[in-house]
């Protein structure tokens, strides 16, 4: 049984990732632009081997924005995200009260980062970012792709 277990992780890996939804108190949202891809996205990434979903969030808020979250995370939903692989799904967070340091400064994977209105997206945010944030007020019925 291990055999054809291992046969499976290696022949159809899975892939995980993380996003989080931070509001700023009056209601803007917390956007990242990378350096290696265009767009402005939730932060997030993917999670690594012997890690816990949540302490990847709270890692990748961390490293994206300096954002320490100081309540536990809300999970909004699990997505399958087929613009990355057929195997790779995204569990999307909604982040209650946080704490951030100094601004994160631009280094080698965030070339920006910032709230901003949900109205006023910044131009170049991502078809999938702004599904996600228009789904904020849905309380059922959520799609399953991301």
């Amino acid at each position: 049984m291990r055999a054809l277990h291992l046969y499976h992780l290696l022949s159809r890996p899975l892939t995980l990732g993380v996003r989080g939804i931070v509001t700023h108190g009056d209601g803007r949202i917390f956007l990242v632009r990378h350096t290696y891809v265009d767009g402005w996205y939730l932060p997030g990434g993917g999670v690594e081997p012997d890690e816990p979903a949540e302490t990847a969030l709270r890692r990748e808020l961390e490293e994206e924005g300096n954002i320490e979250l100081v309540e536990p995370p809300r999970l909004l939903g699990v997505y399958l995200n087929r613009n990355a692989s057929r195997r790779d799904h995204v569990l999307l967070y909604r982040c209650g009260a946080f704490r951030q340091g100094e601004p994160k400064r631009p280094d080698r994977e965030i070339a920006e980062s910032g709230f901003f209105s949900r109205d006023a997206l910044p131009e170049g945010t991502t078809p999938a970012t702004r599904r996600r944030l228009s789904e904020l007020d849905v309380t059922d019925g959520r799609p399953l792709f991301w």
